[in-house]
């Protein structure tokens, strides 16, 4: 198979987040009178990696039960996590270097990422986005709010890159966002940025690393149920 673009996940793939929305979703968590449990910060940890604002605070609601509507805790959790974004986010360690060897291939690449567009643009105002993607950074906004593992943001950004699905090769932190790589069609990628191997265990091929993806090997030479492309 020749692979023509890569289709980036953005939190956990290309910026380093996870403390950032973790922080954001104890906070709103606090502010309720609720205290958390080492088991109740497990399981959130687990359920919540990779999951859009709209169904993380649903669960979120479902532990504590507040009274508050969703609505409110993401309206809540989405400004803390901006302010949090201006002064605590960076790429993840490898991804520029990355980028610019799949670049020079040429691939086309794009983000398809579960976050809305409010704190995509505060990303790209930290982080200049637009120089490594251009205009082809899409949001859950881009798809009706269908959020991973729904594969519609997938195949969406497949679509505006002008790349057939299987033509693409997503890269992935979490089990949502592998599941919705995999049912659009792609070969995913799972790297493992948050350190939790289980998020990424059912990916096409899983790395620790940007240094561990071979791009050559990819390109033309990949075999199903790889575990690695060394």
């Amino acid at each position: 198979m020749n692979y023509k673009a890569i289709i980036f996940d953005l939190d956990g793939t290309i910026i380093d987040t996870d403390h950032v929305w973790r922080r954001a979703r104890n906070q709103i968590i606090s502010n309720r009178g609720h205290e958390l449990t080492p088991e109740d910060e497990a399981y959130l940890d687990h359920h919540l990696a990779g999951m859009d604002t709209l169904k993380s605070c649903q669960i979120i609601k479902d532990l504590i039960q507040t009274d508050d509507s969703v609505e409110i805790l993401m309206k809540e959790k989405i400004a803390l996590a901006c302010q949090l974004y201006q002064t605590s986010i960076c790429f993840i360690e490898g991804f520029i270097e990355f980028h610019a060897k799949a670049r020079a291939i040429p691939l086309k690449m794009g983000v398809a990422t579960n976050a809305n567009a409010q704190t995509v643009m505060v990303t790209e105002k930290k982080l200049n986005l637009t120089h490594y993607f251009e205009h082809h950074i899409y949001t859950i906004n881009h798809v009706d709010n269908r959020g991973k593992p729904d594969p519609a943001i997938y195949l969406y950004a497949a679509k505006q890159l002008g790349v057939a699905p299987k033509e693409c090769i997503a890269i992935e932190d979490s089990a949502h966002g592998i599941l919705a790589a995999q049912l659009a069609g792609m070969l995913c990628i799972g790297i493992n940025s948050s350190k939790k191997p289980e998020q990424i265990e059912k990916a096409d091929i899983t790395v620790n690393g940007y240094h561990e993806i071979i791009l050559d090997k990819l390109l033309y030479s990949y075999e199903t149920n790889a575990t690695h492309p060394e």
